[in-house]
């Protein structure tokens, strides 16, 4: 603007005739140097404003960088704080698991040693399973062992008649081989039991089932004393009707609850 108005001061002088060519010239060379700066400075003035602009597109492209940059920091320290709790977590269950597994290994050390104590089969055990290994696999005769008291269980039909305390010939034979495993014993009482079914005697010799049991565990203690067996170790007891090991609703039934027992326990 200033430019111009020299400029136009300078034709003005110069048409009037008023101004030297000398001094019109150095007006003329003035406002020359003074377009020049102008245009210098507007040249700066642009590039600066280019760039500043330059510089903001940079700044809010790094702006951007920095929120992923911590966007992706944050899930990672997310991540590795999951991660962290999960190993934990791994690890306490993995504690737990061996501790489980050490308490099982003791347990079933306990139970194997348990269970072997339990099924430990005494030398009078082994020695009547021998003598009586017809009659145990003909089912006549049952044998069992259990934390030191052994059974010796004979079918009421093996050892008597029907309603009679005599011991016939097969039982007889059954009772000298029980005898003959049974005289060597120390330390145990013996103990006969006699067992019946609910089924009335009628009267006569036996009133009821109580003498009926008693006489037949008399009558095989009888035996096992005149076949060698030391008598102070002998008793007899009748449980009569009272101590079943089946329900009295079947012949089968019944005939499993007319039994004898032969007990060997510990001596108090």
């Amino acid at each position: 603007m200033r430019t111009r108005l020299i400029l136009a001061a300078l034709v003005a002088l110069s048409t009037t005739g008023c101004v030297s060519q000398g001094k019109f010239d150095a007006k003329a060379l003035e406002a020359e140097n003074l377009t020049k700066g102008l245009n210098d400075e507007k040249g700066a003035r642009e590039a600066a404003e280019a760039k500043v602009k330059e510089l903001t597109e940079k700044i809010a492209a790094l702006e951007e960088e920095k929120k992923a940059l911590e966007t992706r920091l944050t899930t990672s320290e997310s991540r590795l704080t999951a991660g962290a709790a999960e190993r934990r977590a791994l690890q306490d269950q993995n504690a737990q698991l061996a501790a489980l597994n050490e308490e099982l290994a003791r347990n079933s050390k306990k139970l194997a040693q348990a269970k072997e104590e339990l099924e430990k089969k005494s030398s009078e055990y082994e020695s009547l399973a021998q003598s009586l290994k017809s009659e145990i696999s003909e089912g006549k005769i049952e044998l069992s062992e259990l934390k030191g008291r052994m059974t010796v269980q004979l079918k009421d039909k093996i050892l008597f008649a029907s309603g009679s305390a005599r011991v016939g010939k097969e039982g007889g034979e059954a009772l000298k081989k029980i005898a003959d495993a049974l005289k060597s014993v120390q330390g145990k009482i013996i103990r006969v039991e006699g067992h019946t079914d609910d089924v009335p005697t009628g009267g006569g010799q036996f009133p009821t089932n109580w003498e009926l049991s008693l006489a037949r565990a008399m009558a095989v203690v009888r035996a096992l004393q005149d076949a060698g067996v030391d008598p102070t170790t002998l008793s007899a007891a009748g449980y009569g009707q009272y101590q079943p090991i089946a329900v009295n609703d079947s012949p089968e039934n019944r005939s499993l609850n007319r039994r004898i027992e032969i007990v060997l326990a510990p001596k108090l």
